[in-house]
């Protein structure tokens, strides 16, 4: 099993930690209220900054110009450091003015500690945006191990600091661990930069580099942020809502996206260098046999998994956060928001295939475009939705903001690509419905079993695993008799994806702070 994936799984973990010691308290609500701007920040630079230093400096490695390559990775590198740590001293000293806009449904007290625990994570910007720097040069070099084990780190320190020190510490147990394990993302790859790398404490604004640099950040500095700026927005209305509902809004949408991270960037992985080569070849027909592929792939494995997370929503929460500090009240809360979160999942996952798809097309304005218009539906739907339905007005705002978004980017993929195979993208769906039902069935049968009310948890635990094991057979053999060929190719994909992992750069890497 590669690292990406015990990355993924130890970032999941993280959640279930978190949940057992802080559950859905006002204190988990401050906390990942504070993390917001951080987490804006890192999303912005890192992602947007990674996309455009990585093809520059490997054109300069590729023609032999490694002295070039290296003056520009340093310039942009102290570049980088100067402008984070401006901005992280900016926003510490300034958090008393922009924490209330985020959080401004939050109470006085609730608002002080909130302040005080961005102060704590402004430094942790500079660290993990480094880290971002560092895994793509490392990858340029085909050096994946070490910046696929970043992930680990943060998650292996975070959760120590959680369980070791939340007794004496509280919540600034987790504040904590999140700056220690983002440092650690940067210690963990040093060993390995410093074996290849040629650090100089030099900035060259006239390097020709640095100018196709900043051609290329535009348009995905504002994609990027358009994104970020979703979970502000989220952040920013869930504050008026009674305590509880800001970390319940992220148990249920860290869920989600656990099978959309595994999955999605696999096939989004394996397909995305086929896009590019066949589209550099012309082969336009290619492009849209590989896009419907991934489409498919996309719909066999999440049309399932949301049908589950909708239909097992409450024993599957009980299972995995029910203990300790999350009770069951948290449970209730967080299993009510779950199916909203669900319903985007397959949007979710097709999204990441159809953007990588216009990419491997030189097409860069539309995703971006498309994604700017789909955070203002979604501000819209959430005033709309939030008066009545609350937070599961804001997570289906979420969904359906999703789905507009992977119908507008078929839409393009269509245009770019002529001869997209619309009946076998339909036929493929319909017997991936139609195995789903046969699923839910077997899951309703299972569940109208049930367990006793003073059944352990961990009786719940095994009863859940067996009643997901006998769906998942259910789908199966269903999918086999109505000839899904995406059966076979779904596993093929997977498993060369994990084989990929042990020598392939991480992706779709996941916020690291919350």
């Amino acid at each position: 099993m590669g690292a990406t994936f015990a990355s993924t799984l130890l970032g999941f973990m993280r959640e279930v930690v978190n949940a057992r010691y802080y559950g859905t308290r006002w204190e988990m609500d401050t906390f990942l209220a504070a993390a917001t701007i951080p987490t804006i920040l890192f999303g912005v630079f890192n992602g947007a900054l990674v996309s455009a230093l990585v093809p520059t400096f490997s054109q300069y490695l590729a023609r032999r110009r490694d002295e070039e390559a290296w003056r520009l990775a340093n310039t942009v590198l102290n570049l980088l450091a100067i402008v984070l740590t401006s901005c992280a001293v900016i926003g510490f000293f300034t958090a008393r003015w922009y924490v209330p806009v985020i959080a401004h449904g939050f109470p006085a007290p609730q608002m002080g500690v909130a302040i005080r625990m961005t102060r704590w994570l402004m430094p942790s910007i500079v660290a993990v945006s480094l880290s971002g720097v560092l895994s793509a040069m490392l990858n340029a070099y085909q050096r994946f191990r070490s910046a696929a084990l970043v992930g680990v780190a943060v998650n292996a320190v975070t959760m120590a600091c959680v369980v070791l020190l939340s007794h004496g510490m509280g919540i600034y147990a987790l504040v904590l661990g999140t700056v220690l394990g983002l440092s650690a993302q940067m210690l963990v790859q040093l060993p390995s930069f410093l074996s290849i790398g040629r650090y100089r404490p030099v900035i060259d604004l006239r390097h020709p580099g640095l100018k196709k640099i900043w051609v290329l950040l535009g348009p995905i500095i504002v994609g990027s942020a358009a994104g970020q700026l979703a979970l502000f927005f989220d952040r920013f209305f869930a504050s008026t809502l009674a305590p509880g509902y800001i970390a319940g809004m992220n148990y249920a949408t860290k869920l989600v996206n656990f099978p959309q991270q595994i999955f999605a960037a696999a096939i989004a992985t394996v397909i995305f260098p086929l896009l590019a080569a066949q589209f550099a070849r012309e082969n336009r027909r290619g492009v849209a046999r590989s896009v419907v592929t991934g489409l498919r792939l996309v719909n066999f494995i999440t049309i399932p998994s949301a049908f589950a997370l909708i239909v097992l929503a409450h024993p599957m929460v009980q299972a995995l956060f029910e203990r300790g500090t999350f009770q069951a009240s948290a449970t209730d809360l967080t299993a009510s928001l779950l199916p909203y979160a669900a319903v985007g999942l397959i949007a979710l996952a097709a999204n990441v295939v159809l953007t990588r798809c216009c990419f491997a097309c030189h097409e860069t304005l539309a995703p971006v475009t498309i994604s700017v218009a789909t955070v203002v539906l979604n501000v819209l739907l959430s005033l709309v939705w939030l008066p009545s339905l609350g937070a599961r007005g804001l997570l289906l705002a979420n969904s359906v903001s999703q789905t507009v978004q992977a119908a507008l980017l078929l839409m393009v993929a269509a245009r770019l690509v002529s001869g997209i195979d619309w009946r076998s993208l339909a036929i493929s769906g319909g017997k991936v419905l139609l195995s789903s039902f046969a699923m839910l069935l077997a899951l309703g049968w299972i569940g109208a079993l049930g367990v006793t009310p003073e059944a352990s948890l961990a009786s719940r635990a095994w009863f859940l695993f067996g009643q997901i094991a006998i769906g998942a057979t259910v789908f199966i053999a269903a999918a086999r008799v109505l000839g899904v060929e995406e059966l076979e190719l779904a596993w093929r994909t997977i498993v060369a994806k994990f084989e990929r992992n042990l020598v392939s750069p991480p992706e779709n890497r996941e916020a690291p702070i919350a």
